[in-house]
């Protein structure tokens, strides 16, 4: 049996040390924490530009009012607040980071499908997403430095985080949360304050007039709630990383509790701010420094400065959890200190894409967090059913086991993705059958490919799913030797 790196180098809860291994299971010698640090650990990343601007897709898109927004808002991120902290508390009986244990739904092979789409969403796709609003922002900032500088800059501060990874991270979230939320809050009550939050939508605010095509208000309310659920499901397959060092007899209604709080609080509170911010000035758009315009001098250039930050925190999660997905996948790689190795390769990679993004920054976001719930919610129908039907089941086992096969998963994860996604998308680039008839419908592919995946599993299940095998020991152990 090879030797856990974690348990060689008694890693604990050491705070300024590179993190051994990659995706080995946790043993009980190097448990530590309280499920009270994931509030900080969720609320952190999520103050940053890429919070704000779910919010200003709805008005200035689809010309939502505020209140219709925030109604979205609130639905959008509640749902995806709630799986992620269903998920964060598989972490403390299993020890286990969320795409191993995705294993036993889809088995070895399978996960490579959800495994493989997470370690490019997360390692690159967001990576970028995040590095360009910071990018931004500093340069905003500082407007004599180029935009590339700024962008290096703060991907070489994401990487030095994530490369050290599991306990730096923590820290540093929980380090960064407090000059964080106080320049969030307040810049999200001047924006509360100079927006008419009372117009009916922002055509009659601006003109008189709509200035928007006949989108239903039903439809663009469903976009607007599918992009809020598409980016708080976004750390639903990140969730167990961050809590499996947690002690076995961690409470784990707690640490459910305090994961989802942690997301939905941040998230509800910045991205009302983001949709508030379209009816306070004159020309609104997707970017930090319209956002921060309508700030006195003082507190703009703290906010810019906050959202340079932010992106680090919330890059560091994307960055680790990314390298961890990849490392799921099973590849075996002969270097000790392999999710560094894998995290530092992503880093470059999302670099590069994040700077061709300079130039074309917030066009795509809206497609982006729609896609993102296009994948994760069929997954999270998988997922889901597979722990209810599974009770009293060993998942370590299954998850640690190479010969585990389980093709109802991957199956029904693909055929209620490729459904939904043809049927009800709803994006620049394709249009489906039932939206492009009935715009009332909106983008609601998350919705039904969600319960199509978990309809398809719950039939394929006593087939295909696999049982535990006898001949592998449970939780701290390596994966059994292959056959």
């Amino acid at each position: 049996m090879t030797a856990n790196p974690i348990a060689e180098e008694h890693y604990g809860s050491k705070t300024v040390a590179v993190e051994p291994g990659g995706v080995e299971h946790i043993p009980d010698s190097e448990r530590h924490g309280k499920p009270h640090q994931l509030l900080w650990t969720w609320t952190s990343p999520n103050l940053e530009f890429a919070t704000i601007a779910v919010g200003i897709i709805g008005p200035l898109f689809f010309g939502l009012s505020f209140w219709q927004a925030a109604a979205a808002i609130v639905l959008g991120t509640a749902l995806g607040s709630a799986t992620h902290g269903v998920l964060s508390s598989w972490g403390p009986p299993s020890g286990l980071c969320q795409m191993v244990l995705s294993r036993s739904g889809f088995g070895w092979i399978g996960n490579i499908l959800p495994a493989g789409l997470n370690a490019l969403v997360a390692g690159i796709g967001w990576f970028a997403v995040n590095s360009v609003s910071g990018a931004l922002a500093l340069h905003a900032l500082a407007g004599g430095v180029p935009r590339w500088l700024c962008l290096l800059i703060v991907v070489a501060a994401q990487l030095t985080v994530a490369a050290f990874g599991h306990n730096l991270v923590h820290s540093f979230e929980k380090f960064v949360l407090p000059a964080l939320a106080v320049v969030f809050v307040v810049g999200a009550v001047v924006a509360f304050h100079k927006a008419d939050l009372s117009a009916s939508h922002l055509g009659e605010l601006r003109t008189g007039k709509t200035l928007f095509p006949p989108v239903s208000v039903t439809g663009a309310f469903l976009i607007e709630a599918a992009a809020a659920f598409g980016y708080a499901c976004g750390w639903n397959p990140y969730a167990s990383d961050y809590t499996r060092y947690l002690p076995r007899t961690a409470n784990r209604a707690q640490t459910g509790a305090y994961a989802g709080l942690g997301v939905f609080l941040s998230c509800v509170v910045l991205e009302c701010a983001g949709a508030a911010m379209v009816f306070a000035v004159a020309k609104p758009g997707v970017d930090p420094g319209i956002y921060t315009s309508m700030f006195p001098t003082w507190l703009g250039k703290l906010t810019l400065l906050g959202i340079a930050v932010g992106a680090v925190a919330a890059n560091a999660l994307n960055i680790y959890s990314g390298a961890m997905s990849a490392l799921a996948l099973g590849v075996r790689l002969p270097v000790h200190r392999a999710r560094m190795v894998v995290a530092l390769v992503f880093g470059a990679a999302g670099f590069v894409l994040a700077y061709f993004g300079l130039d074309d920054a917030g066009s795509k976001y809206e497609n982006f967090l729609l896609i993102i719930s296009y994948w994760i919610a069929p997954w999270l129908g998988v997922v889901l059913l597979d722990r209810v039907l599974r009770r009293g089941q060993d998942i370590n086992a299954l998850a640690l086991d190479p010969r585990h096969r389980n093709w109802a998963g991957p199956i029904a994860m693909f055929v209620a993705g490729a459904v939904s996604i043809f049927f009800f998308s709803n994006q620049t680039k394709y249009l489906g059958p039932i939206p492009k008839h009935h715009p009332v419908f909106g983008d609601v592919t998350p919705v039904v490919g969600f319960l199509l995946a978990a309809l398809i599993y719950g039939v394929l299940y006593k087939a295909l799913a696999g049982q535990p095998r006898t001949d592998v020991r449970p939780a701290d152990t390596e994966p059994a030797p292959a056959a």
